[in-house]
């Protein structure tokens, strides 16, 4: 490495990338011999599943997800409203949706439907009694549409 090189960080940078390129250059040659280093990181990182799958899912792995948070969200309906109706919205102002009155709520887990449902009030406070679970192949149908 020359004097200049060492109060040249650009030079220096320069030298790391020109190194990196070469290794990779040499890992990618066509009669270069094929590494290990992949697979023994991969084994690591992804430790096997514990049973067969084909007889179901291991308690311990669902244990693994229980905790996850998930945002529920619960749909009463929705609308289109311009900028000016919006800024002229104030307290009491009455937003019309496209939902019925008694009609279904729509749930979503994560912006994705999983459900519809009615509202309830148990102990003076919002709930929804779910009444329709949609399932996984309705979820493929919706997302195909």
């Amino acid at each position: 490495m020359s004097e200049d090189s060492k109060d040249d960080p650009a030079a220096d940078m320069a030298d790391d990338w020109g190194s990196a390129l070469a290794e990779q250059a040499q890992a990618t040659a066509p009669n270069a011999p094929p590494t290990a280093a992949p697979e023994q990181a991969g084994e690591r990182v992804f430790q096997p599943l514990q049973g067969d799958a084909r007889a179901g899912i291991a308690q311990g792995d669902i244990d693994r997800i229980l905790d996850v948070p998930v945002q529920l969200t619960a749909e009463l309906g929705r609308t289109r409203i311009t900028l000016k109706n919006l800024l002229q919205l104030s307290q009491g102002s009455v937003v019309e949706l496209d939902g019925l009155a008694g009609g279904p709520m729509d749930v979503f887990i994560n912006g994705y439907l999983i459900a519809q449902g009615e509202v309830v009030v148990v102990n003076e406070k919002y709930g929804i009694r779910l009444t329709d679970i949609i399932t996984p192949s309705e979820r493929i149908q919706k997302l195909n549409r």
